[in-house]
């Protein structure tokens, strides 16, 4: 899986199965954003929208869960 971890200038910082690379952010479409599942069709780059709407479900779970810990 590969996500966009960040925006530093011209480049976007992804993280590819765990390592950490960079490619130009013109590479992307232009409404990728920081936490964004992507995918390299082989003409380029798109945003997987499912499972980006998965992933930050998961997330979302995951902070309730810590949240309702430290509240208990």
């Amino acid at each position: 899986m590969t996500v966009i971890e960040r925006f530093e200038g011209d480049y976007a910082v992804i993280e590819i199965d765990g390592v950490m690379s960079e490619i130009k952010r013109e590479q992307l479409p232009g409404n990728a954003s920081e936490g964004d599942v992507i995918e390299d069709s082989g003409s380029g780059w798109r945003v997987n929208t499912e499972a980006t709407k998965q992933r930050r479900a998961a997330v979302r779970r995951k902070l309730d869960r810590l949240i309702r810990k430290k509240n208990d």
